[in-house]
């Protein structure tokens, strides 16, 4: 069964290039122009990942990506915002509002095909290279359910907030700074826009709510995983 895509843009001309070039990478993909119908597409096809434009007639990318975050049908669909506008702000606020990963315009075809493997390549790792469960008190976490719960209750996490939480947690008491983070979870050069761990170690923490006193901010560095 082919992956399925949602591409979500205004633009005609990007939406056809988008959709030409990953039907040649082997996806099979679904189109929106607006807000309104890329949620009403989300919930139909449950595509494996969501390619979102920031600036959307009739409700805008940041509304999207809060609705899709908020319905469980959608809340675990790896986002990744597309936006013309390069302002760090911007960014900022997609991955604030729950995106996983951004590409700004102008962008290459084959930069957003690989970004788009990225994003489904990380929920595959963590499962394929370590598929035992972590027990930490009263929080688990299932690797190979990709699921997160604690005090018996599902933790509804994104693949990229899973991760970054898995890996953290196998690497319980050593500090992990956010270059390595940004390189073991994003698959990044350390150079680019370290910022993006910070948003979703924001994002993460909210999530786990109390259970979020297991990780550690090292100031200056990085994170690590206190654990007991």
């Amino acid at each position: 069964m082919k992956t399925r895509v949602l591409v979500v843009d205004d633009e005609p001309d990007a939406l056809e290039l988008i959709e030409y070039n990953l039907n040649g990478a082997g996806y099979q993909v679904f189109t929106a122009a607006n807000g309104t119908k890329a949620l009403e597409m989300a919930r139909r096809h449950q595509p494996d990942v969501i390619v979102l434009d920031l600036m959307l007639p009739e409700v805008d990318g940041i509304e999207v990506c809060k609705t899709l975050r908020r319905n469980p049908e959608t809340t675990e669909i790896p986002i990744l915002m597309l936006t013309a506008k390069a302002d760090e702000i911007d960014r900022v606020i997609g991955l604030e509002v729950g995106a996983d990963d951004y590409v700004t315009k102008p962008f290459s075809p084959r930069e957003l095909v690989l970004r788009i493997k990225n994003i489904l390549r990380r929920g595959r790792l963590v499962s394929d290279k370590q598929p035992s469960v972590i027990e930490l008190k009263d929080l688990v976490i299932d690797p190979e359910r990709h699921e997160v719960t604690y005090l018996g209750k599902k933790v509804p996490l994104t693949v990229t907030e899973f991760k970054l939480l898995f890996i953290l947690a196998r690497r319980q008491g050593r500090i992990q700074s956010r270059e390595r983070l940004l390189e073991d979870v994003w698959e990044y050069e350390a150079d680019v826009f370290t910022r993006t761990v910070d948003t979703h170690m924001r994002r993460l923490r909210k999530k786990l709510g109390a259970a979020s006193e297991y990780i550690e901010t090292v100031r200056g560095v990085g994170y690590r995983f206190i654990g007991d």
